[in-house]
């Protein structure tokens, strides 16, 4: 089969390529999945689990990418919950090869249905985006109607999920970003927008929950707007910890329930999702690595 692979962690995307690879099979409680979309982060060259298996071993050549859309063609021994020929998207183990190949295995818990109307495209730009707003906001950050939220790059990949599942809830959404993202914010739900590079932050004044996704001094600034009790989630390494509240980083997880919740408000058209670029595997290290800034999500279509 057709995959994207790196084998050198030093080299970056510059040592990632179009190679043959040989089509895994589906172990025990796995499944085999045609892909026919598949969605990355550009930062995962630098995640260890890129490059190790669950027990730190090396495991290159690896295949990056970890959301799909796609078709079960092959079943594993004790597989439940899934059958040959069905649609499915989701998010696959960090530490096996990856979604950017014509095909993966991935155990059946990480995948959920892919309903008839929602193309490929869509499906396999939702999965990690998707599954990070609902965990951040109702997981771990407990939101409740009539809360305040501080969404950091609301017009982002994460952020705009935010946005709309809190906006949703009955929540009071303070967007932030770029200049150029305040409209996209704001149509999405963001009541408020705040332009992080000419807007005082501090303005803002207190609020329930944080979102964020930057950390560094944003993140450190964003932990002095929590109010008592409140919450700052985050997904960018060890938090600040508020004064009177509490901070929560966290690692998304595959949740079956959760990813046809997703799909259901995109169904609905409660929900949609920021598609930026698409692109064919053959193009896909050069979608990796643009030379410039893509706004939206970044979709690899592995099959026409």
């Amino acid at each position: 089969m057709k995959a994207i692979v790196v084998a050198d962690q030093a080299a970056g995307t510059a040592g990632m390529t179009l190679a043959e690879r040989p089509q895994p099979e589906a172990a025990g409680n796995d499944v085999l999945v045609e892909v026919h979309a598949s969605g990355f982060t550009p930062g995962e060259l630098e995640w260890d689990t890129t490059w190790t298996d669950r027990l730190g071993r090396d495991r290159t050549p690896s295949i990056p990418g970890h959301e799909l859309a796609g078709v079960v063609c092959a079943l594993g021994y004790g597989t439940r919950g899934l059958s040959m020929g069905q649609r499915v998207f989701g998010l696959t183990d960090w530490t096996r090869d990856g979604t950017l190949a014509e095909y993966v295995a991935v155990e059946a818990r990480n995948l959920a249905p892919l309903p008839a109307d929602l193309d490929f495209t869509v499906g396999a730009s939702l999965p990690i985006s998707g599954l990070t707003a609902w965990q951040g906001l109702f997981v771990h950050g407990r939101l409740q109607p009539g809360q305040s939220v501080l969404v950091h790059g609301a017009a982002g990949g994460v952020g705009s999920m935010v946005t709309q599942l809190a906006r949703e809830a009955g929540a009071y959404i303070i967007g932030t970003g770029r200049a150029a993202d305040r409209q996209t914010a704001l149509d999405i739900g963001a009541h408020e927008f705040v332009d992080l590079q000419d807007d005082s932050l501090e303005d803002v004044g207190a609020v329930d929950l944080v979102f964020d996704i930057f950390g560094g001094e944003i993140q450190k600034r964003s932990a002095g707007l929590i109010r008592a009790g409140g919450t700052l989630v985050t997904i960018a390494g060890p938090p600040d910890w508020p004064a009177d509240g509490l901070a929560i980083d966290f690692v998304v997880e595959a949740d079956r329930a959760q990813l046809s919740e997703i799909a259901q408000r995109v169904r609905e058209g409660r929900l949609r999702t920021l598609i930026g670029n698409v692109a064919t595997l053959d193009d896909a290290v050069a979608a990796f690595n643009p030379t410039e800034r893509v706004k939206g999500k970044t979709i690899i279509c592995v099959r026409p």
